[in-house]
């Protein structure tokens, strides 16, 4: 059984996520949890200090969040009918970010499902803040779907990759699960250095070829050019449901991460995008 962290703030585009992963889960027994955090605006200052005019404001709004939790819960139930599905519902006075991964760990979550949507709504930013550091500090996959993107099976899955790390088959199961259930073909693209690849490269390459094993695959080596560039015209070229990539601390998407860039990459508003934390050995 697959256990997943669903975060919430009860937007319609939480709702869309939410909805995405039970439809791409829909044959997979699973429990989700539907996690939402709340802190009182005014939690820094007067309730800090103990102030008896806000005693009982943060069961106040705890109890507002199980409110809405349990609505939401009620709303799935009804409407996708899975009886394949359960939910836990997770309410926290806590920073969603920390909440999320703390959950996840203590729940031993495969997978966290979120919306893409940054605070401000501007169609420029790729991903939102909160989203950009559960991915950094994420301690499981995170699958992150754009606003308002409806769902279509993933038979096509873009995995970029430089061939720097050694990969591990625990580390790539969530991947090679989607692949397997869903008949999907995995589409490996690596930018070319304008050099040959190393015999460290070379080795990894074989391993990755390995541990796809039967799951339909395909290697493509790109010309020298920018990684977004390339991950934009191959997926422009050729449909793609998915894209997925590991965070490894060497490679372009940690750097990617890094530097303010990532808020323009260019396919964000089009397909969902699964992050791999690194491995603990990379």
């Amino acid at each position: 059984m697959k256990r997943i962290i669903l975060p919430t703030d009860f937007s319609k585009n939480a709702y869309n996520a939410i909805s995405y992963a039970l439809k791409l889960f829909k044959e997979i027994e699973c429990t989700f949890y539907l996690l939402n955090t709340y802190t009182p605006a005014i939690y820094q200052a007067e309730y800090v200090l103990h102030s008896p005019g806000q005693i009982g404001l943060g069961d106040i709004y705890q109890e507002n969040s199980l409110t809405q939790l349990n609505s939401l819960k009620n709303k799935l139930i009804s409407e996708f009918k899975n009886k394949k599905h359960t939910f836990m519902v997770h309410s926290a006075f806590n920073i969603l970010i920390d909440e999320i991964v703390e959950t996840s760990k203590k729940e031993h979550a495969d997978l966290v499902v979120m919306g893409t949507q940054g605070a401000t709504g501007a169609k420029e930013i790729f991903i939102g803040t909160n989203t950009v550091h559960v991915i950094k500090k994420g301690c499981c996959p995170v699958l992150a779907i754009p606003t308002g993107f409806n769902y279509e099976p993933p038979k096509a899955i873009l995995f970029p990759t430089d061939f720097e790390i050694e990969y591990q088959k625990e580390q790539m199961q969530e991947l090679l699960d989607l692949a397997e259930h869903h008949e999907s073909k995995i589409e490996i693209i690596h930018v070319s250095s304008g050099y040959d690849l190393t015999s460290s490269q070379l080795k990894h390459k074989a391993k990755l070829k390995g541990i796809l094993g039967g799951i339909a695959h395909l290697f493509h080596e790109l010309p020298n050019q920018e990684v977004i560039t390339a991950i934009n015209t191959f997926q422009q070229n050729k449909k793609i449901d998915i894209l997925v990539m590991i965070q490894n601390r060497h490679s372009f998407l940690e750097r990617l991460f890094i530097e303010p860039v990532i808020k323009k990459l260019g396919f964000h508003e089009t397909i969902p995008f699964m992050v791999i934390p690194p491995h603990q050995n990379n």
